[in-house]
C-alpha cells in the first residue's frame, strides 16, 4: 500500500520507461538480425544491419543520461535506471562483437555451436523485450516469472559454449587458426547471452524493492 501511495504522489515521468522499452526492442532487433545467418543473409550486411541497431543502442544510453541530469524524481530508483540502461548497452555491444568478429575472421558460414547460441540469444532478446515493459505496470510477477526463463536459456548456452571449445581444443585436426576465429564469436555470443541474464537480474533488484 504505501509503495502505491508513493508511486501516485511522485510525478509520473513516463519518458524513462518509454527510453527502456525502446532499448530492449533495438537489443531484441539486434538479436533477430544475427539469425539471418540461419536464411543465408550474408555476413556484411548482418554486420551493417548490427552495427546500425548498436548506434541506436548508444544514442537510447545518451538519452537516458540526459534525462537522469534533467530529472529530480524518477519513478524508480536512478541508479537502477541507469543500470539497466548499461546493461542493455552490454548485449548490443557484444551482439555487435560478435558480427563484427564473423567479418573480420572470415566467418561467412557460422558452424552449428555458433547457430545454436544464436538461437539461444533470439530467445533471450525476445524474452528481455517482453519483460521490460512490465516494469512501466509495476507487474512484477510476471517480470520474475519471465526473467527466470531468460536464466534457463542462459544455462541452454552456456552448455552450448562449454561443448563447442572443448571440441575446438581437443581436436588435432582443427588448425590454430581455425580455434581462434571460433573462440572469438562464440566467446562474444556467449557473452551477449550472458548479459541478457543479466538485465533480468537488473529487473527482478527492482521488483523486489519496488514490489
Amino acid at each position: 500500500m504505501m509503495q502505491r501511495l508513493i508511486r501516485w504522489l511522485l510525478p509520473q515521468e513516463q519518458h524513462f520507461y518509454t527510453l527502456v522499452e525502446r532499448h530492449a526492442q533495438i537489443v531484441n532487433e539486434a538479436a533477430r538480425a544475427m539469425s539471418g545467418f540461419r536464411s543465408g543473409v550474408s555476413v556484411k550486411e548482418i554486420n551493417a544491419k548490427v552495427r546500425d541497431l548498436e548506434l541506436k543502442g548508444d544514442e537510447c544510453v545518451k538519452q537516458m543520461l540526459d534525462a537522469l541530469a534533467n530529472t529530480f524524481v524518477t519513478p524508480i530508483d536512478r541508479e537502477d535506471l541507469q543500470r539497466l540502461s548499461k546493461k542493455l548497452d552490454d548485449i548490443c555491444d557484444y551482439i555487435n562483437l560478435a558480427a563484427r568478429d564473423c567479418t573480420l575472421y572470415g566467418v561467412d558460414k557460422p558452424t552449428e555451436a555458433m547457430l545454436l547460441q544464436i538461437d539461444k540469444l533470439v530467445t533471450s532478446a525476445e524474452l528481455v523485450s517482453s519483460a521490460v515493459p512490465w516494469l512501466r505496470r509495476h507487474a512484477y510477477a510476471e517480470i520474475t516469472d519471465l526473467t527466470n526463463r531468460i536464466a534457463k536459456h542462459r544455462d541452454d548456452g552456456a552448455h552450448v559454449f562449454t561443448e563447442a571449445l572443448t571440441k575446438l581444443f581437443h581436436d588435432p585436426a582443427i588448425d590454430a587458426k581455425t580455434i581462434l576465429r571460433e573462440k572469438e564469436v562464440l566467446e562474444a555470443l556467449d557473452k551477449a547471452i550472458n548479459r541478457c541474464e543479466q538485465v533480468g537480474e537488473v529487473l527482478v533488484n527492482i521488483a523486489v524493492k519496488n514490489g
